[in-house]
């Protein structure tokens, strides 16, 4: 909660409008607008206007044969957006630590955010001279191998108005342009079911990567290791892969997915 000192840095009109959302609870959860009036503590006028512009924004919704208002979906996405990958990072830490212990080589959860990833969980391996990233590290989607895995759950539409652009913004050393390029690797990626990046983003520095899922099938975030070498050793490719499988696959059963094979 703000101090008294930060009060003055309220914003009046957002403060309103959070105000007529919490209104509604478990004993009001349709209310006509004098009702929803009734209870908040702003003019009549005032309270119509921010009713109108959360409608319009979809933080509520309008009965019309009742005429009552409920909160709209715009609320319940943000919710339960929060939640879910906040559930993600809070089952997936354990697990990456794990996973770190296992295979001696640091490890990371990631979701996707439009164009970019984001890291939500890391633990670096002993000893590890990799230059880790921290939570909350934002990268380009089309640039990593983590990334990859993530696009994999995007249909061709989405993906073009992700990249409306043939050429693939940015201007990395090495990196991949081609818009119709990515979009056939993705695919490579989706039809093998991971994705082994060898120097793909950084010279030096290869990783594994395996999908997380949520219970509707759709890929909630990725598991990866990151190996320092520019090629993964025949020699440990299978025992990592699997490493990192199973990792994956244990999340994805803490989020309620069951595999076709379960």
């Amino acid at each position: 909660m703000a101090n008294d000192q930060e009060v003055k840095y309220l914003v009046p009109g957002l403060e309103r409008g959070l105000q007529l959302l919490l209104a509604f609870g478990e004993q009001h959860r349709d209310l006509t607008f004098a009702e929803l009036h009734r209870l908040v503590d702003m003019p009549k006028a005032t309270a119509y206007r921010v009713v109108q512009t959360l409608e319009y924004m979809g933080f509520l919704e309008r009965n019309a044969r009742t005429n009552t208002f409920s909160l709209g979906m715009n609320v319940l996405r943000l919710g339960f957006e929060y939640i879910a990958s906040l559930d993600v990072a809070q089952v997936g830490q354990p697990v990456i630590e794990q996973l770190r212990d296992i295979s001696q080589c640091s490890s990371h959860l990631a979701i996707r955010d439009g164009r970019d990833i984001i890291y939500i969980a890391r633990v670096s391996a002993a000893g590890s001279r990799i230059n880790q990233v921290s939570v909350g590290t934002r990268l380009p989607v089309h640039c990593t191998s983590l990334g990859r895995m993530l696009l994999t759950d995007v249909s061709r539409s989405e993906f073009e108005q992700l990249f409306p652009n043939e050429r693939l913004p940015g201007n990395t050393p090495g990196q991949l342009y081609d818009r119709e390029a990515l979009w056939q690797m993705v695919q490579q990626d989706k039809a093998r079911g991971y994705v082994i990046g060898e120097s793909f983003y950084r010279h030096g520095i290869s990783s594994i990567v395996y999908p997380v899922f949520d219970r509707s099938g759709r890929v909630a975030a990725v598991v990866s290791i990151l190996v320092p070498s520019d090629e993964i050793p025949q020699s440990d490719r299978e025992r990592l892969q699997n490493d990192v499988r199973m990792a994956a696959d244990k999340i994805s059963g803490f989020l309620g997915y069951l595999s076709q094979a379960s």
